[in-house]
This record gives C-alpha cells, structure tokens and sequence, in this order.
C-alpha cells in the first residue's frame, strides 16, 4: 500500500512497535542460529537448503527460475548465483524451457535429492529446538495464524520475489520499496 504525499501512516503503539522489534530480532536470532548449524554440520548454507527442499517439494523436482526466486526470496540475480553454485556442487541443474527459449528450470539432481535427505534432519531438529520447544502449542498455534494473517495481507505485488539490483528498473523498484 503506498501513501499519496498528504498521508502519513498510522503511529504504531508502543506494543506495536515492541511487537515489531521482537519478531526482526526473533528472525535474525533463529535464522543465524540455524545457519550455523547447518553449515557447521553439513556445509550447506541455509540458502541452499531452502533452495533444495523447494525443488524437492515441486512437481518433479523443477521449477522455473522466476518461481523459485519468488519461493526463496532472493533477486533473480542473486538466485542465479546461488543455482550456478549447486550447479558447480552437482546438487542442482538447469534445464531449458522447451516453450521459452528465455526460460530456464532449476532441477534438483539425485545428489542435491540426497545431500537434502541427509542434512534434513538435523535441521529440522534445529528448527525444533530453536523455534517450537520454546512455545507452548498454544503459542505454537496463535503464531501461526497470526503470521498467515500478516503474509495474507500483502498485496501480490509486494509479496513476490525482491526486485532484482541488475535491472534497469531497480531504482524505481527500489524507491517503491523505501515508501
């Protein structure tokens, strides 16, 4: 939602704002936590391991390039780094789109399949130690619609991939983003 010049955005509350400040610092503290872990126990950075289990988790193991930004969160730039990468480690490979010359998957290798199955478990174990033991499954629930109610209030645009830096657009994107 973008405000025209004589808005300005509500005030937060001072809960609000605590809120708000807990959830980055959460994030940061957890995602750091699980980073290290996981590249401490498997050499795979939490990056690649969300790229992974995205190419698992698509119908057979391929998805195109732009929908896998959009999944991971990464600038088109920044994923095609990340999946030349795999690539070099035999994890991932790119395959051209038989209907668009332009476009390109990303296919999870049998290698990638196992290095996935392999590191998964620790992590989730992770994941478990670091964000559900804490809660209560109460909390556990109530964190969970809350975040489903904030993600579904983000309008499309806003909630698809970062803009990429190496477009011409970027500034312009990049100005839309800072308002």
């Amino acid at each position: 939602m973008q405000l025209s010049a004589d808005e300005s955005p509500a005030p937060l509350s001072e809960a609000q704002l605590a809120a708000w400040r807990a959830f980055l610092k959460a994030h940061t503290v957890i995602t750091r936590a699980l980073e290290r872990e996981l590249v401490a126990s498997h050499r795979l950075p939490l990056a690649e391991f969300d790229v992974l289990v995205q190419l698992d988790e698509a119908e057979g193991g391929a998805l195109r390039m732009a929908q896998l930004a959009d999944q991971v969160l990464l600038s088109r730039s920044g994923l095609t780094r990340l999946v030349e990468r795999l690539e070099r480690s035999g994890l991932v490979r790119r395959q051209a789109c038989p209907s668009d010359a332009r476009g390109y998957f990303a296919v999870i290798t049998e290698a990638g399949v196992a290095r996935l199955h392999d590191a998964a478990p620790s992590h989730l174990g992770s994941v478990s130690s670091h964000f559900a033991k804490p809660l209560r499954d109460d909390q556990v629930e109530t964190l969970r619609v809350a975040m489903e109610e904030l993600v579904s209030a983000i309008p499309p645009a806003c909630a698809s991939a970062l803009p990429d830096p190496d477009l011409e657009d970027a500034p312009a994107a990049s100005a839309n983003l800072a308002r």
